[in-house]
């Protein structure tokens, strides 16, 4: 691993701000002060910031982001929008986003310093829950599209305008409570078990309804609640606990040995 990353994944320094260290010749790697932020750290290497040995992590860290309207999932963006890393505490700038939530959207966005973690909780059939307002009524239609799934063709409607993503298959909903259906607008909370590119948005695109408030309160086990907008929050004991468990499963299921078993099956 290369210094500058290994002395940010196991501090709370940024990736830059390890730069700097660097530069000014605070880190050394054993006796040695190294000055080169690409150095390869190896296994058994000792690396000391400021004459304190960092102790690498074995653990994981994920924490709760209430991202607000506004902000991009995004490290910079050309346009000079605001993005998430520009609200969150430095610490956490090299922390991987697990999935997207899109500009005008908000709520619960997970994040972690461990690509492993990142991966199964992306890639997993873990329910998201989010509350959805939308123009006009619930029509018969959209509930039978919720209930069976849908294929559309052109499900640009909906969705960013320099997509590359024409058409869609959407699941069956896992589960939808329709809270209030008028001629002016409706309310919902639907869950889903994938995360597809604005897929709510362009879901309700196809029936003519725009998607007037998207807020994701729920991605598995665990929950936003008074998690106020713009802050973040540390995953319980409880939580991470359901995350070990999740993790070990996830793997057990993708490792090379279980699906060579299914193939022989």
């Amino acid at each position: 691993m290369r210094l500058n990353k290994y002395i940010s994944h196991n501090t709370t320094y940024s990736r830059r701000e390890a730069d700097r260290l660097i530069e000014q010749g605070l880190v050394k790697v054993g006796q040695k002060i190294v000055k080169e932020p690409y150095y390869d750290v190896k296994q058994n290497d000792k690396v000391f910031v400021k004459g304190r040995l960092i102790k690498p992590k074995v653990d994981y860290t994920v924490i709760v982001y209430n991202k607000p309207k506004g902000e991009l999932v995004s490290k910079k963006d050309p346009r000079g929008r605001k993005t998430i890393y520009d609200t969150l505490p430095k610490k956490f700038a090299h922390f991987i986003p697990v999935g997207r939530l899109d500009f005008a959207s908000e709520g619960l966005l997970l994040l972690t310093d461990s690509p492993k973690v990142a991966r199964a909780l992306m890639e997993g059939d873990i329910p998201r829950v989010y509350n959805v307002k939308i123009r006009g009524e619930v029509t018969p239609q959209i509930e039978e599209a919720m209930r069976e799934g849908l294929e559309v063709e052109d499900a640009r409607a909906g969705g960013h305008e320099k997509s590359s993503i024409t058409s869609m298959q959407f699941a069956p909903f896992f589960a939808y409570r329709i809270d209030k259906s008028a001629p002016t607008y409706s309310k919902l909370k639907v869950a889903l078990t994938e995360g597809k590119n604005r897929e709510i948005r362009r879901f309700f695109a196809h029936f003519g309804k725009d998607v007037l408030n998207l807020k994701r309160v729920e991605y598995g086990w665990i929950k936003l609640n008074a998690l106020p907008t713009g802050k973040i929050r540390y995953l319980s004991k409880k939580e991470y606990a359901k995350l070990k468990e999740y993790l070990k499963e996830f793997y057990d299921k993708n490792s090379p040995k279980h699906k060579s078993q299914k193939r022989d099956d």
